[in-house]
């Protein structure tokens, strides 16, 4: 077993603090990945303090890892020591479903292995509670080499790490619900989501608006590639922006009125949401029957889509934009993204955990 420094909150009350775990010697189908950077997602901040209830305690976050290979099993084909790689949302999944086979293993039948606040599988594909899952807040994870993917050289290794969460689960949709240039396309919210998905629909060659509560959102939509703006406060803007987009990827975790935004739809447009608001809304059956209009979901992205995602990006010029921190900083960060202040995602630089600043 290998000692591994890490940050981890040993309760839903606590703050993140030093922890030491142990991550295994790579089986002969594992990769032994050294971290370099780690992005932070919000979703951390509502697993460290149980928001969603059902959290593993003590919990390391962390879904974001870029690192570098230093470890190969004996039947490991597709890496080799030096790779530069990523670790996402997930680390394993049955591998037998129909979803599982199809690609799109984070709608697996039975449940994805999450990075981490998860467990691991045994050799059978059965969940193991008895090993849990720790994430990239920490300075090496062992990772099946199939649920690895490769970090193109174009890209900042810092801001490539928000790609594995950020990146995909915007491309994701934008892909599978057919955007292509010349659409238009609403993004609502400019965080850690709607930026890169400002910066996807763009690179597809869609028409953007952003869709923002702050009219201060307006010169950072622009400077992001957004072709136009809207303050949401301002209700004339569900009249005069009336079925004028053919989607709408909603990316707002706070309580909001779906109904509005769809009216917002053409015919036969489609709104996905990507975040999750803490109170259910209702929808009203006749806004999407009178116009065909779509409401989906999307969460992520499989394995074969992230590396679809990253070469995308590379080939485009698009990354993240950071900040980047020590470990030290965590707990400051998380503060800091409870109050929107952080354009627009924050990088763990894991050096600092080692000490090597």
């Amino acid at each position: 077993m290998l000692t591994t420094p890490a940050y981890a909150a040993a309760d839903a009350a606590s703050p993140l603090a030093p922890f030491t775990l142990q991550r295994r010697e790579p089986g002969p189908r594992e990769v032994l990945i050294d971290i370099l950077y780690c992005g932070v997602c919000h979703s951390d901040i509502h697993q460290a303090r149980d928001e969603w209830g059902g959290a593993i305690f003590p919990m390391v976050p962390g879904h974001e890892i870029v690192g570098r290979v230093t470890q190969v099993g004996a039947q490991v084909g597709a890496w080799k020591v030096g790779d530069t790689v990523g670790v996402g949302c997930f680390i394993d999944s049955c591998r037998q479903c129909p979803s599982c086979h199809a690609g799109e293993e984070q709608y697996c039948d039975f449940g994805m292995s999450a990075t981490y606040n998860s467990y691991e599988r045994d050799a059978e594909g059965r969940i193991d509670k008895s090993r849990p899952t720790y994430g990239g807040y920490s300075t090496r994870i062992t990772v099946d080499e199939a649920y690895v993917v490769r970090i193109p050289d174009s890209i900042p290794l810092d801001r490539a790490a928000p790609l594995l969460c950020a990146g995909i689960t915007t491309y994701s949709p934008l892909k599978h619900f057919g955007v292509k240039a010349g659409d238009r396309v609403a993004v609502v919210g400019l965080g850690g989501l709607g930026h890169m998905a400002v910066k996807l629909a763009v690179a597809m060659g869609a028409h953007v608006t952003v869709l923002s509560t702050s009219e201060s959102k307006r010169g950072d939509a622009l400077a992001l590639g957004a072709q136009d703006f809207a303050a949401t406060r301002d209700g004339q803007v569900f009249k005069t922006h009336a079925m004028r987009f053919d989607y709408i990827i909603d990316t707002a975790s706070a309580d909001h009125d779906y109904n509005a935004y769809l009216g917002l739809l053409k015919v036969d447009g489609t709104m996905v949401l990507l975040g999750i608001p803490e109170v259910p809304a209702p929808v009203a059956a006749g806004v999407l029957i009178r116009k065909r209009r779509r409401l989906a979901g999307s969460m992520i992205g499989g394995i074969r889509e992230t590396q679809e995602m990253l070469d995308f990006c590379a080939a485009h010029g698009v990354a993240s934009d950071i900040e980047l921190i020590g470990i030290d900083r965590i707990n400051e960060a998380y503060e800091r993204m409870l109050k929107g202040d952080v354009r627009y995602r924050f990088v763990i630089d894991i050096a600092s955990l080692r000490g090597a600043r």
